[in-house]
């Protein structure tokens, strides 16, 4: 499964094997905030669900394109200044991940 996952992510942002490594750490990176999102209570669980995979990968994309000038939502030539959606992961990318509710034990 996660070799299906680095291959996706290579083809979408266009990296090749030397690139491994850091598309890892995005993709693990990647998974950290969705289970963040989806069991915001409980740390037990260690994979996400089938049906985010594809989000996994689109966040991986964004994190590995942000390293350049990818997510800005504003940008000055002269001095330079790049504005991003958010620090990290911009809000819209987590908006159709559903938090688990749970009871506190």
């Amino acid at each position: 499964m996660e070799n299906d996952k680095l291959k996706k992510l290579k083809l979408v942002v266009g990296a090749d094997s030397s690139d491994d490594e850091l598309l890892l750490m995005y993709l693990s990176d990647a998974e950290r905030v969705i289970l963040n999102k989806l069991y915001p209570m409980d740390d037990s669980v260690s994979t996400i669900p089938e049906r985010y995979v594809c989000r996994q990968v689109e966040i991986a994309a964004y994190l590995y394109n942000k390293r350049g000038a990818e997510g800005e939502i504003t940008h000055n030539e002269n001095g330079i200044n790049r504005t991003y959606e958010s620090s990290s992961i911009p809000k819209s990318m987590l908006s159709d991940i559903v938090s688990y509710g749970s009871v506190v034990k």
